[in-house]
């Protein structure tokens, strides 16, 4: 068998049968279409010193796992976790962890990182995107041409306009930093508001200091996780509190948004359209009465693509894996998860 057909594989073309904690597992699962050999190639060119095993197929996993005290992947399945006896450190290839068994891992004292970080420049653009399109309604343009109807149309101007950034994590700074040339003005909620942030204000969750912003919002921004305060954060009250003239984007997570809410501000205009890159429920049912309004925009919760996506993942596991191997269960790691 060659090296790229065992399913359990590495640069040394090493079997799963002697883990160290020099080892890095990879699981199967990839994400964005892209092969997850890219990301077991990118952790190898960054750990030349160390060895990463790929598991291709269900039993490689249960396999190679049973040693591994360093395992990275999207998702970490029951019949996997039940396997992994030496398990130390799960590095989630994902920013969000809630879908892992995060109560098992605890009990067994694992250290659990996320990918917090890796999605910032592309999730950045898709907002700054997002809200360029509403600002000079290129999909007013995009109809007319697809119409063959040269009529003008009136547009707006992002300069001076107020931008609101619920989250103020990885992806939110992002937004901050690149809607900073456009003249705006942001203001940042956070769970700490005086922690500050990059944000000409920061406020916190409360009612009053929340709803004031909403009322001075022309783009209201989401790109919180989802959690206790945040499900269903923007309801009907926020709604109602909104200017008629606020775009949401949310690139969060679909729950954040009271669905029956944000349909019902749609058809009475109490607010100018939305930006959904994540919806509840998701995947949107082909009926779903969203997808029929000419002012939203529904990306198949697609913000989170890019090319670059493994190579930065590396570059944070790599170091987590560096620092694991040098000091064991004392090291600090990046991006962990508080369990």
């Amino acid at each position: 068998m060659t090296e790229r057909e065992d399913p359990v594989e590495s640069d040394r073309n090493a079997r799963a049968d002697g883990g160290d904690a020099g080892d890095v597992l990879v699981l199967r699962k990839g994400t964005h279409g892209m092969p997850i050999e890219r990301y077991a190639d990118a952790l190898r060119e960054r750990l030349p010193d160390q060895r990463v095993r790929l598991a291709r197929t269900p039993d490689a996993e249960r396999e190679a796992i049973a040693n591994a005290e360093f395992v990275t992947g999207m998702v970490l399945e029951e019949r996997v976790l039940e396997e992994a006896t030496e398990l130390a450190v799960f590095a989630c290839a994902y920013a969000g962890t809630g879908h892992l068994p995060l109560d098992r891992l605890a009990e067994r004292n694992v250290t659990v990182t996320n990918a917090s970080g890796v999605h910032g420049p592309n999730i950045g653009e898709h907002v700054v995107g997002a809200i360029l399109r509403f600002t000079r309604r290129f999909h007013v343009g995009a109809r007319r041409q697809r119409r063959r109807e040269w009529r003008h149309y009136q547009a707006n101007e992002l300069e001076g306009s107020t931008v609101t950034i619920v989250g103020l994590g990885a992806i939110g700074r992002a937004v901050c930093d690149r809607l900073e040339p456009f003249g705006v003005e942001t203001i940042g909620v956070r769970y700490s508001p005086e922690k500050g942030g990059p944000t000409d204000e920061v406020i916190g969750f409360e009612d009053d200091p929340f709803h004031a912003a909403l009322a001075r919002t022309d783009y209201l921004v989401l790109a919180c996780p989802l959690t206790e305060t945040t499900r269903g954060l923007v309801d009907r009250a926020a709604f109602v509190t909104l200017d008629p003239g606020a775009v949401v984007v949310n690139v969060a997570r679909g729950p954040v948004v009271d669905t029956d809410a944000l349909v019902d501000a749609l058809r009475s205009n109490w607010i100018r359209g939305a930006s959904l890159d994540v919806t509840d429920p998701e995947p949107l049912p082909e009926e779903h009465p969203l997808w029929n309004f000419g002012n939203v925009q529904i990306t198949p919760h697609n913000a989170g693509h890019t090319p670059m996506y493994y190579e930065r993942l590396a570059d944070v596991v790599a170091e987590n894996a560096r620092r694991f191997a040098a000091e064991g269960a004392d090291a600090t790691l990046e991006n962990r998860v508080r369990l």
